[in-house]
């Protein structure tokens, strides 16, 4: 049985220095690839090259919104070049966080746009970041109208929410936070996303799920975890739902690694 997590950070300081023994924690645990999300473009340059010394880790690059207000300029052309790269496999994480407004909202907003007329140029998927700001997000989403695959990462939102994420054909890609005894609304979230639409991650090196939820910091190979509560929620054999989720981040990433088809 074999996962991949479809987001996580391996270059933030909790988990770089040790990034050879995640991994292979990782693959012990059966996580045999990894999807490492930048959040700006210095981050860019560490994710490529980790991508490039691990053959298991996959780039994605993006401005996250708390680093909205310090982009410098020319920072749109800078971050075309890396998207354009054939091993850059999507733009983001990009979004809107309201929760801590670490960055004005009028400039999240314009980043965020402009990330989506770089993700149209480059025709590759969009990884999403939206806390507290679902109805601004979906309006700048509607009116940037995109044709490639959008997934709204580390949902945690409500079942009005993500009912409107699906209805737009939107995926929604679950955290540990979904283990969480409170978390009873985000498990109903997660039997109804639709199976070909429905990724999991880690976030790491955050939101460490139970079992081990309070062990710091999170990482790739707690991912069975977070799947094997949303499979078993869902009422679906554990090994099918593994195979399923993998294809899916496979497609939606157009990874260059086999995928076993779902049964």
């Amino acid at each position: 049985m074999t996962w991949i997590d479809s987001h996580c950070h391996l270059t933030f300081d909790a988990l770089s220095p040790q990034v050879g023994d995640v991994l292979r924690r990782a693959e012990a645990a059966g996580v045999t690839d990894c999807v490492c999300i930048a959040t700006d473009l210095a981050d860019a340059e560490r994710v490529l090259a980790m991508s490039q010394q691990f053959d298991n880790v996959h780039a994605v690059a993006g401005i996250h919104p708390h680093e909205a207000e310090k982009v410098a300029a020319g920072w749109s052309d800078g971050l075309l070049e890396v998207v354009s790269r054939g091993d850059v496999y999507a733009v983001g994480e990009m979004g809107l966080d309201y929760h801590y407004d670490f960055a004005d909202r009028d400039a999240q907003k314009r980043v965020f746009e402009t990330q989506l007329e770089i993700a149209a140029k480059v025709q590759k998927s969009i990884v999403i970041h939206s806390r507290e700001a679902h109805d601004d997000t979906m309006s700048i989403l509607k009116s940037a109208a995109p044709t490639t695959p959008v997934v709204f990462h580390c949902f945690t939102g409500t079942l009005e929410e993500a009912e409107a994420i699906i209805a737009a054909g939107y995926w929604i890609s679950l955290t540990g936070v979904v283990t969480f005894k409170k978390s009873e609304v985000l498990r109903d979230v997660a039997r109804r996303v639709p199976a070909d639409r429905l990724m999991i991650e880690t976030d790491a090196p955050y939101l460490s799920p139970v079992p081990v939820r309070g062990v710091r910091p999170n990482e790739p190979s707690f991912l069975p975890h977070t799947g094997g509560c949303i499979a078993a929620g869902r009422g679906e054999e554990l090994e099918t739902f593994a195979r399923r989720v993998r294809a899916n981040t496979i497609r939606f990433y157009g990874l260059p690694i086999h995928a076993e088809s779902a049964l």
